[in-house]
């Protein structure tokens, strides 16, 4: 059986999607939320990169979505913009007790992103990924590290992450030719951020490019399940590249 493919986009507070770009004239901004997550199948929390929540905030987040939604969460820069990523006990400890075990089977990944200077080191991200829980609420806990440095391009990062289980974020981003683009299994689910949208198109992309996006989500859900982000990019144009390809992929 093939993964569950699950496209979105990255937050759902952003003021140039009001007044018909994405959300109707009429929407109430504390209606934003329930109506993307039920225009689309995923959404990453981009906030939480930034800063906490309360619990009472992911309690709102599950109740206000489909039964089938998913979370993703963008993990606290306190953790990986560090110098020594081992040593990060606080931060991590931080992070993970503000509620996202509130979200319930709407937790899917944890991205873990790294700044573009961040380098590989095998001993240290190797004790970074020892740090990672294996279980949130009681339930299996999914990381996706999301790397920047050409130095993570090498068969050691690979197996590493693999050994831990921990999926290696495709990017994609046309602006950003020195990032990584990594393709390799290594966990049951692929994550990947999609950042080339581009503003003259309605829907982010063309119909070839989204056609070409669907055959390769459908790939990666061989092996598992898939969740595809349109971040940055044309941003006003993301909403609309989501919806597109889930129509693709109907």
């Amino acid at each position: 059986m093939p993964g569950t493919i699950r496209a979105g986009i990255g937050g759902w507070t952003y003021e140039p999607w009001r007044g018909g770009p994405f959300y109707p004239d009429d929407l109430k901004q504390k209606d934003e939320l329930k109506y993307a997550s039920r225009h689309v199948t995923s959404i990453e929390i981009n906030g939480t990169y930034y800063s906490t929540f309360k619990p009472n905030s992911w309690q709102k987040w599950r109740d206000e979505t489909p039964d089938d939604f998913v979370f993703s969460v963008k993990a606290s820069r306190y953790c990986t913009n560090r110098k020594v990523l081992s040593e990060n006990n606080d931060s991590m400890d931080k992070f993970l007790a503000q509620g996202l075990e509130e979200l319930g089977p709407k937790l899917g990944p944890i991205n873990w992103q790294f700044m573009a200077t961040k380098k590989f080191d095998p001993v240290d991200f190797e004790g970074f990924l020892k740090l990672l829980p294996r279980e949130i609420g009681g339930r299996p806990a999914r990381h996706a590290l999301e790397v920047r440095s050409p130095t993570f391009a090498t068969q050691q990062f690979y197996d590493l992450a693999a050994q831990y289980g921990a999926a290696i974020v495709y990017a994609v981003d046309d602006e950003e030719p020195t990032w990584p683009c990594i393709d390799a299994p290594t966990a049951d689910f692929t994550y990947a951020r999609l950042m080339s949208s581009k503003p003259d198109e309605p829907t982010g992309m063309t119909s070839d490019e989204l056609d070409g996006i669907a055959k390769q989500t459908r790939d990666w859900a061989k092996r598992g399940d898939v969740f595809a982000y349109f971040i940055a990019g044309a941003k006003v144009r993301n909403p609309a590249a989501a919806m597109a390809l889930i129509e693709k992929l109907k």
